[in-house]
């Protein structure tokens, strides 16, 4: 799995930057995902077009009946998913570096993640936005079950031809697992959007009491107003971690 390291060490430099929440997806993404996809799909998935059999010898009949049943293949999709949802992350990161790297854009830490705390919910919006997609995506090109049997009627094939797909069962909970996991990641992201937009509005400072009317104190000439007491407000939240 070493082509997934240098997607795993960008998608680790988030932590800096996540609140707790956030922080969570992030296991989940590295484990329920690019470690299940690396180790347990390739497996799953890499005898799909080997082992998937028609009943006829016709030139050209099984590869379009392949496409029909799989315009794009399970593997295939479940890593582009998981490119895409993390293609947000890395380009914060990238971004956030960047920004660091400008001469005059250090400042405390407190600064720096108030600047970058659009950005990053600009990111997880993004990231919101493509994991809902991929599973609708993946409901409507796949449903949630692996036939067994395809029935194919297209040409070259001279009549209907009956394909049969290997392991149906291991993939279709495999498929099961992988929509759970998906479901899980984006509530975890929809609740860190919570987190980060009720964060980046905190309570107005505290307000001014003007005292009661009343006569002037020992030692004060008369007509001398009292000054306004204001309540001290709550210190200002710009880091984004928790």
């Amino acid at each position: 799995m070493g082509e997934w390291g240098f997607l795993s060490s960008l998608l680790d430099a988030v932590q800096e930057h996540s609140p707790m929440v956030g922080r969570f997806w992030l296991v989940v993404m590295l484990l329920f995902r690019i470690l299940i996809l690396a180790t347990v799909g390739s497996d799953v998935f890499e005898d799909e077009q080997e082992e998937f059999v028609c009943n006829t010898q016709q030139p050209g009949c099984k590869p379009v009946c392949y496409d029909a049943a799989f315009p794009i293949s399970h593997y295939r999709f479940l890593v582009f998913h998981v490119v895409v949802l993390s293609a947000p992350a890395a380009l914060f990161v990238i971004f956030a570096v960047h920004q660091a790297a400008k001469p005059g854009h250090g400042g405390a830490p407190g600064q720096r993640t108030r600047r970058l705390q659009p950005f990053y919910v600009g990111s997880v919006v993004a990231r919101i936005a493509a994991e809902l997609g991929f599973l609708l995506g993946q409901a409507l090109l796949y449903g949630f079950r692996v036939q067994p049997l395809f029935v194919c009627r297209r040409r070259p094939c001279p009549h209907r031809v009956d394909c049969f797909v290997s392991r149906p069962t291991e993939k279709t909970v495999f498929i099961h697992f992988y929509f759970v996991v998906g479901l899980v990641s984006a509530l975890l992201s929809l609740a860190e959007l919570g987190h980060l937009l009720r964060k980046g509005h905190p309570p107005h400072a505290g307000c001014c009491h003007r005292p009661q009317e009343r006569g002037p104190a020992p030692g004060q000439p008369a007509g001398a107003k009292e000054e306004l007491r204001c309540a001290p407000g709550p210190p200002p939240r710009g880091d984004l971690t928790v």
